[in-house]
């Protein structure tokens, strides 16, 4: 059991930087987008609301989510330690809170991860509400 604390550190920040970097990328096109639309052009409120919330609903999953993995990595590190400890393996005071420590970060990133992600959804949200208003003064609504 204890060779898997390794992997579950590693499997754990993985997860966290890949939906950290699908976050970003949905950012990056969505401004892209925002800059480039023209509500006043779309015919549809349902088209326009739906061509600018398209990818959100990841950014803010990413955001509700990045914690609970971060918990898991917590306790799955938890876990190894005191299996470790458990199983006779000689282990000074050092080893238990290096191992323990360990785990702990892995809360500490997935907080780091869904702060900026939640921040970042309510922005995009907001300049959504933006451009459907900018539609609905040019279509009289």
């Amino acid at each position: 059991m204890q060779n898997i604390g390794p992997f579950v550190e590693y499997a754990v920040f993985g997860v966290l930087i890949v939906l950290s970097i699908i976050a970003l990328a949905i950012t990056i096109g969505r401004l892209r987008f925002y800059k480039s639309v023209q509500p006043t052009r779309y015919t549809s409120r349902a088209r326009l609301e739906t061509d600018l919330t398209h990818g959100l609903n990841i950014i803010g999953s990413i955001g509700a989510n990045a914690p609970y993995i971060g918990l898991l990595g917590t306790v799955l590190g938890i876990m190894v330690t005191f299996q470790t400890l458990g199983s006779g393996a000689n282990m000074d005071v050092k080893s238990i809170m290096v191992g323990l420590s360990l785990a702990l970060k892995a809360t500490a990133a997935g907080i780091a991860v869904a702060i900026p992600c939640v921040a970042i959804n309510n922005i995009l949200r907001r300049k959504v509400r933006e451009h459907i208003a900018t539609f609905d003064e040019a279509h009289g609504h």
